[in-house]
């Protein structure tokens, strides 16, 4: 009887073992980062009024982005290698929260880079869903889409970028408040090809010569600290 009861102990903890595995393995992409997101806020609240940059690794690793800018208070709630898909999904915990006075958005290039089968199309279609949320719930602030940049890494998927900034361009063209940024055209060779300087070795993420070509676009659409 002792031995059918250990046995059983053990066959329970095995199970609670499985189901804890299968719930890990069954988090979104990402989710571990927008919790800590949360779990920051919650011990230091953000705070009010805040510039809002959001979106993928370019302005995840941007180190240096607050003291890019002085005077104006930012919060940074860019995350991993998000697509515009991944901003979608999280779309209330890292709009929500905040109540921005403006939000700068760079967002795309990991869209495409996930699948030869992304289409320009779907790129488009995907910011215009994210944008029309964030809409929803700022409907007067000004937001601003930083293009998609050229890479020595995804060279390949440069004509595409192209495409797809042209067509976003085109679109917050037609928006209020709403602009765009282009970093595309500035971080080439004359030649058309990337500038090799400008990235860190994984020529993908920039280095502080990179971001140093990203300040002066940026700079002139925010909005100061009163």
């Amino acid at each position: 009887m002792k031995m059918l009861i250990v046995k059983w102990k053990l066959f329970v903890l095995a199970m609670l073992f499985v189901q804890v595995s299968t719930a890990q393995q069954a988090k979104p992409a990402f989710w571990d980062e927008i919790q800590a997101f949360k779990k920051k806020d919650s011990i230091a609240p953000p705070p009010a009024n805040p510039i809002l940059f959001i979106g993928s690794s370019s302005f995840r690793l941007w180190s240096g982005l607050q003291a890019a800018f002085p005077g104006y208070t930012i919060v940074n709630r860019a995350f991993g290698g998000a697509t515009i898909q991944d901003m979608i999904f999280y779309k209330e915990d890292i709009l929500k929260p905040y109540k921005p006075r403006q939000i700068v958005m760079y967002c795309g290039e990991n869209d495409f880079a996930t699948s030869d089968s992304v289409s320009v199309e779907t790129v488009v279609e995907r910011f215009k869903m994210f944008y029309t949320y964030t809409r929803s719930l700022y409907p007067g602030i000004p937001f601003h889409y930083v293009s998609m940049k050229p890479s020595v890494a995804r060279k390949r998927l440069m004509p595409k970028y192209q495409v797809a900034n042209a067509a976003i361009a085109a679109y917050i063209q037609s928006q209020p408040n709403t602009g765009y940024l282009d970093v595309y055209s500035p971080m080439l060779l004359p030649d058309g090809n990337p500038r090799p300087d400008i990235f860190i070795q994984d020529n993908l993420h920039m280095n502080p010569k990179g971001y140093a070509i990203w300040i002066p676009i940026i700079k002139p659409i925010l909005i100061k600290d009163k």
